[in-house]
């Protein structure tokens, strides 16, 4: 059985782009992330705000590469930053004082990966 990787012409654009920005900038963050993403759906990530609660500080940035969901409470400012959102995760994170952005936000707005943490 041969391995295709995915469909969503939109993933695979966006593994492409982080691919790029790690050979620009010489950022293995990047490389993972994407790596990551190209894995089937059923070994993506989806981490609950629970854990991203019990695992971080406030004020950090955090990537998930894959789905963020709404079970738990967050009471923390976090930045994060997600391939996609529930819309309870969204709305809590906003409520929380945090932001919720996609990896190409992040992507623009911190080209070089500084200062983030990858949650799997």
């Amino acid at each position: 059985m041969r391995r295709t990787g995915p469909t969503n012409i939109w993933l695979r654009l966006l593994a492409s782009r982080l691919i790029k920005y790690s050979n620009i900038y010489k950022c293995k963050v990047w490389r993972r992330i994407a790596t990551d993403l190209l894995k089937p759906s059923r070994q993506r990530v989806a981490v609950n705000l629970s854990l991203i609660e019990r695992s971080t500080a406030g004020g950090l940035t955090v990537i998930v590469p894959g789905s963020v969901l709404g079970s738990g409470q967050l009471s923390k400012p976090v930045k994060i930053a997600a391939y996609r959102f529930s819309a309870t995760a969204k709305r809590k994170i906003i409520e929380a004082g945090g932001q919720a952005l996609t990896l190409d936000e992040l992507l623009e707005q911190n080209p070089k990966g500084k200062g983030v943490i990858i949650l799997r």
